[in-house]
Protein backbone atom coordinates (compact mmCIF):
# COMPACT_ATOMS: atom_id res chain seq x y z
CA UNK A 1 0.00 0.00 0.00
CA UNK A 2 2.87 2.57 0.64
CA UNK A 3 4.65 1.71 -3.24
CA UNK A 4 1.04 2.54 -4.51
CA UNK A 5 0.84 5.76 -2.45
CA UNK A 6 4.73 6.73 -3.70
CA UNK A 7 3.28 6.12 -7.23
CA UNK A 8 0.58 8.57 -6.95
CA UNK A 9 2.51 11.03 -5.47
CA UNK A 10 5.05 10.84 -8.15
CA UNK A 11 3.10 11.32 -10.75
CA UNK A 12 3.96 14.71 -12.44
CA UNK A 13 1.49 17.50 -12.43
CA UNK A 14 0.81 17.09 -16.16
CA UNK A 15 -0.97 13.93 -15.22
CA UNK A 16 -2.83 14.97 -12.27
CA UNK A 17 -4.18 18.03 -14.44
CA UNK A 18 -4.95 15.67 -17.19
CA UNK A 19 -6.80 13.04 -14.62
CA UNK A 20 -8.56 16.00 -13.46
CA UNK A 21 -9.80 17.06 -16.62
CA UNK A 22 -10.70 14.04 -17.42
CA UNK A 23 -12.58 13.39 -14.39
CA UNK A 24 -14.37 17.21 -14.36
CA UNK A 25 -15.51 15.74 -18.33
CA UNK A 26 -16.91 12.97 -16.92
CA UNK A 27 -18.43 15.11 -14.14
CA UNK A 28 -20.12 17.53 -16.76
CA UNK A 29 -21.71 14.58 -18.71
CA UNK A 30 -23.66 13.24 -15.80
CA UNK A 31 -24.70 16.97 -14.75
CA UNK A 32 -25.99 17.03 -18.18
CA UNK A 33 -27.92 13.46 -17.81
CA UNK A 34 -28.87 14.56 -14.39
CA UNK A 35 -30.44 18.02 -15.87
CA UNK A 36 -32.21 16.53 -18.81
CA UNK A 37 -33.79 13.89 -16.34
CA UNK A 38 -34.89 16.39 -14.09
CA UNK A 39 -36.31 18.54 -17.42
CA UNK A 40 -37.72 15.80 -19.12
CA UNK A 41 -39.87 14.58 -15.41
CA UNK A 42 -40.79 18.29 -15.17
CA UNK A 43 -42.11 18.69 -18.90
CA UNK A 44 -43.90 15.09 -18.29
CA UNK A 45 -45.82 16.48 -15.79
CA UNK A 46 -46.80 19.65 -17.07
CA UNK A 47 -47.83 18.11 -20.84
CA UNK A 48 -49.71 16.04 -18.55
CA UNK A 49 -51.52 19.14 -17.13
CA UNK A 50 -51.69 20.33 -20.87
CA UNK A 51 -53.59 17.52 -21.82
CA UNK A 52 -55.96 17.93 -19.13
CA UNK A 53 -56.60 21.38 -20.16
CA UNK A 54 -57.18 20.43 -23.66
CA UNK A 55 -59.54 17.80 -22.44
CA UNK A 56 -61.43 20.08 -20.63
CA UNK A 57 -62.09 22.16 -23.41
CA UNK A 58 -63.24 19.19 -25.95
CA UNK A 59 -65.39 18.17 -22.78
CA UNK A 60 -66.44 21.82 -22.86
CA UNK A 61 -67.31 22.35 -26.66
CA UNK A 62 -68.87 18.79 -26.83
CA UNK A 63 -71.32 19.30 -24.25
CA UNK A 64 -72.10 22.16 -25.74
CA UNK A 65 -72.90 20.49 -29.01
CA UNK A 66 -74.31 17.24 -27.90
CA UNK A 67 -76.48 18.59 -24.99
CA UNK A 68 -77.46 21.90 -25.61
CA UNK A 69 -79.81 21.39 -28.13
CA UNK A 70 -81.62 18.33 -26.19
CA UNK A 71 -81.78 20.54 -22.86
CA UNK A 72 -83.18 23.71 -24.50
CA UNK A 73 -85.59 21.32 -26.34
CA UNK A 74 -87.10 19.88 -23.17
CA UNK A 75 -86.47 23.34 -21.07
CA UNK A 76 -88.60 25.04 -23.73
CA UNK A 77 -91.36 23.24 -23.47
CA UNK A 78 -91.78 24.56 -20.11
CA UNK A 79 -89.93 28.18 -20.79
CA UNK A 80 -89.35 30.51 -23.34
CA UNK A 81 -86.97 28.73 -25.64
CA UNK A 82 -84.34 31.95 -25.47
CA UNK A 83 -84.42 31.35 -21.63
CA UNK A 84 -84.03 27.78 -21.66
CA UNK A 85 -81.03 28.46 -24.11
CA UNK A 86 -79.45 30.72 -21.60
CA UNK A 87 -79.92 28.72 -18.70
CA UNK A 88 -77.95 25.68 -20.60
CA UNK A 89 -75.23 27.69 -21.90
CA UNK A 90 -74.84 29.11 -18.02
CA UNK A 91 -74.55 25.56 -16.75
CA UNK A 92 -72.00 24.37 -19.82
CA UNK A 93 -70.13 27.45 -19.39
CA UNK A 94 -69.56 26.94 -15.44
CA UNK A 95 -68.13 23.52 -16.21
CA UNK A 96 -65.54 24.42 -18.37
CA UNK A 97 -64.81 27.07 -16.24
CA UNK A 98 -63.92 24.61 -13.41
CA UNK A 99 -61.88 22.46 -15.90
CA UNK A 100 -59.86 24.78 -17.48
CA UNK A 101 -59.27 26.65 -13.91
CA UNK A 102 -57.81 23.71 -12.34
CA UNK A 103 -55.40 22.17 -15.11
CA UNK A 104 -54.02 26.34 -15.19
CA UNK A 105 -54.05 26.11 -11.52
CA UNK A 106 -51.54 22.61 -11.72
CA UNK A 107 -49.63 24.19 -14.29
CA UNK A 108 -48.61 27.46 -12.09
CA UNK A 109 -47.57 25.07 -9.24
CA UNK A 110 -45.33 23.22 -12.01
CA UNK A 111 -41.99 24.67 -10.96
CA UNK A 112 -39.37 24.36 -14.46
CA UNK A 113 -35.85 25.24 -12.42
CA UNK A 114 -34.27 21.65 -12.44
CA UNK A 115 -33.31 22.27 -8.67
CA UNK A 116 -31.52 19.54 -8.20
CA UNK A 117 -29.08 20.16 -10.87
CA UNK A 118 -28.10 22.86 -9.62
CA UNK A 119 -27.57 22.29 -6.35
CA UNK A 120 -25.01 19.43 -7.25
CA UNK A 121 -23.38 21.98 -10.23
CA UNK A 122 -22.57 23.79 -6.94
CA UNK A 123 -21.23 21.03 -5.02
CA UNK A 124 -18.84 20.12 -7.94
CA UNK A 125 -17.78 23.44 -8.64
CA UNK A 126 -16.51 22.94 -4.95
CA UNK A 127 -14.79 19.97 -4.81
CA UNK A 128 -13.35 21.38 -8.33
CA UNK A 129 -11.86 24.33 -6.55
CA UNK A 130 -10.86 21.86 -3.56
CA UNK A 131 -9.04 19.96 -6.50
CA UNK A 132 -6.87 22.53 -8.20
CA UNK A 133 -5.71 24.20 -4.74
Amino acid sequence: MAQQQMVKDERSLGDLFGELATETGTLIRQEVSLAQAELTLKATKAGKNIGFLAVGGVVAHTAMLAIVAGVILLLAQFISAWLAALLVGLAIGLVAYFLISSALAELKKTDPVPHETIESIKEDAEWLKKEVS
